[in-house]
């Protein structure tokens, strides 16, 4: 493994260890991972930095809540007031609750359903800000919550279970973040291709002194027919530049 690789799954490794301590890592803890690289002081400061974007505290913990806006608080706070209607249970009747769902038993899979949605919306605090709403976010773990409880089959103790779900949930949120990511991405790179479409037109309708055509446009730009008429298509019919009567859009 390459040594920019190597970073790369230790970034990731420290990161999924920081969520799992409710997004809290100590400095040391950054430091053993990285010993092997022998990274220089900026390039730890760089790491800090990077982690601390992330919503990670190092040494000592954020608070997660500064991250929510006024909408997203008002949200939590009558979602978590409609969830103090659910009834909580002891430890021992979580842990039989547990053990019952384990089994297979519908209605205890329903019943640890419950007790286990308050986790969901303290999970997603700690991914706020990240580009993806807190509502959503609930959503995503809400279904990863769902899944999981009918997988609980495969554990051995009952102890296993909430760290189990937890990390489904967050996978499932961290995944939502990611799809999010690529999406926006996705997104501005169509309309970077439009924009240069658009501009290239505009170019040669001052030239002209006219709408130009598709096939003036691909001549002069180089563009592809398909990469113009694409660009009209996502705009929408607005690249007035172009005379798109005389194009196959």
């Amino acid at each position: 493994m390459g040594r920019e690789a190597e970073f790369a799954v230790i970034l990731e490794e420290i990161k999924k260890k920081a969520r799992a301590g409710q997004n809290f890592i100590t400095g040391a803890e950054i430091e053993e991972a990285f010993s092997s690289l022998s990274l220089s002081a900026e390039q730890m400061e760089m790491v800090y930095a990077y982690l601390r974007e992330n919503k990670i505290g190092i040494d000592e913990p954020v608070d997660a809540d500064a991250y929510l806006e006024e909408e997203e608080r008002n949200y939590l706070d009558t979602y978590l007031e409609a969830l103090q209607e659910l009834p909580g249970a002891t430890d021992g009747e979580r842990e039989a609750i547990t053990l019952s769902a384990m089994a297979g038993d519908a209605d205890a899979v329903k019943r640890l359903t419950e007790l286990m949605l308050p986790e969901v919306p303290q999970i997603a605090k700690l991914y706020a800000g990240q580009g993806v709403s807190l509502e959503d976010l609930i959503g995503e773990g809400n279904v990863a919550l769902s899944l999981g409880v009918t997988m609980l089959g495969a554990l051995e103790h009952a102890g296993e279970a909430q760290g189990m779900l937890g990390k489904m949930i967050m996978d499932a949120m961290e995944d939502c973040i990611a799809r999010n990511a690529a999406e926006e991405k996705s997104d501005r790179k169509i309309a970077d291709k439009v924009n240069k479409v658009a501009d290239a037109a505009n170019a040669l309708q001052e030239e002209l002194r006219r709408a130009v055509t598709v096939e003036e446009l691909m001549e002069e730009s180089g563009f592809s027919r398909k990469a113009i008429e694409d660009a009209i298509r996502v705009s929408g019919g607005k690249i007035e530049s172009i005379e798109t009567k005389q194009s196959s859009v």
